[in-house]
């Protein structure tokens, strides 16, 4: 017994401060808990709202294709003589004024020839007619000799004007543009040799462009010719440029798949012929929500906007229907007394804490 009293004096000592440390950890600890049991407060968005209003819009189609110059207007300039190229005066798609060189010809040796003879037949049949005409004065030739020396003459003078209408009389001809314009295609080159009513290269005049477009098959049966349509440039400034729908087809084209249309052009429209355009042609008024370009916002989901809520933001998907201009179109189920959240929207989500910017 007595051996074994030693051993617990250090317990009884210790314990008290055992004691002591154990409740000051756990106190601590209790503390800590205390202090993250209160959250911080979330953050509320400052916003600008607008009222959502229904509006008339215009439905439209887009299409898609290029400048071309209008096949009823656009020529191909020839010659109805043979020769060979000796100088190239422009480019394809080089403009050029009336009267503008553009080729230099050395016409074909037998067009010279064809010509040089009309005119030796021609200065023959006047010899001849004098001749017949004095000799009928002297009651040595008949009238219908007399007759027969002026048809000639006449023939002979016919012949020499088809011949110079063709061309080929002198040893160079110069083809010149026959009004301002484009020359859009050049079918020849230096040193070559071609013959009559070859195509030289194309021409289109100033101001006679059209839109080459297509849109899917489907599209169609909403398109009639005399529609406007709007087009500007994909490439370029974006420049509107209003005409009308002239032709709409009836077969798809094997190659793009879509259904060919064409459209006219202003007559002082600048484009280059085979610029890329971007349509939009209008088919209908439809009635939308009238909201802000900024209101809408697009994700993985689809089109969609924010409504204020009382002091929430509240999300609702839409369709856009009439996507030109500011303000767009949309439908979706709105609350018409529910205001459209306009600036702010990119830091919200659905649910967020709002305030109306200066209240």
């Amino acid at each position: 017994m007595t051996s074994k009293l030693p051993s617990l004096r250090p317990l009884l000592l210790v314990s008290p401060l055992l004691l002591t440390a154990l409740l000051a950890a756990c106190g601590g600890g209790s503390g800590g808990d205390d202090d993250g049991a209160a959250p911080s407060e979330k953050g509320v968005v400052a916003v600008q709202t607008v009222k959502p209003t229904r509006a008339a819009f215009h439905a439209t189609v887009e299409a898609w294709g290029r400048a071309v110059a209008d096949p009823a207007r656009s020529r191909t300039l020839s010659l109805g003589h043979g020769g060979q190229v000796e100088a190239l005066a422009v480019a394809p798609g080089q403009r050029v004024k009336h009267g503008q060189a553009l080729l230099t010809i050395a016409p074909d040796p037998a067009a010279r020839a064809a010509v040089a003879q009309a005119q030796s037949a021609l200065t023959l049949a006047k010899n001849e007619l004098d001749r017949t005409t004095q000799l009928a004065a002297q009651q040595l030739a008949t009238q219908s000799q007399l007759a027969a020396a002026r048809k000639n003459l006449a023939d002979a003078e016919a012949t020499l004007q088809a011949q110079q209408a063709l061309g080929g009389g002198s040893a160079r001809e110069t083809l010149t543009a026959p009004s301002d314009g484009v020359v859009t295609t050049l079918a020849v080159a230096r040193g070559e040799r071609f013959a009559a009513n070859a195509p030289l290269l194309g021409f289109a005049p100033d101001h006679a462009l059209i839109a080459e477009l297509g849109v899917p098959p489907v599209e169609g049966r909403r398109l009639h010719a005399g529609q406007a349509v709007v087009l500007d440039d994909v490439y370029g400034d974006h420049t509107k440029l209003t005409g009308k729908l002239l032709v709409v087809g009836r077969a798809v084209d094997p190659q793009s798949r879509l259904l060919p249309l064409r459209a006219s052009m202003p007559a002082d429209a600048t484009l280059a012929d085979g610029t890329e355009l971007h349509a939009r042609i209008q088919v209908s008024d439809i009635s939308a929500w009238s909201v802000p370009r900024a209101a809408v916002l697009h994700d993985d989901h689809g089109d969609y906007l924010f409504q204020m809520e009382g002091d929430k933001a509240h999300r609702v998907d839409v369709t856009l229907s009439s996507p030109d201009g500011d303000p767009v179109g949309v439908d979706g189920p709105l609350d018409a007394k529910a205001k459209v959240i306009v600036q702010g929207v990119y830091e919200l989500a659905d649910g967020d804490r709002v305030q109306e910017a200066g209240k």
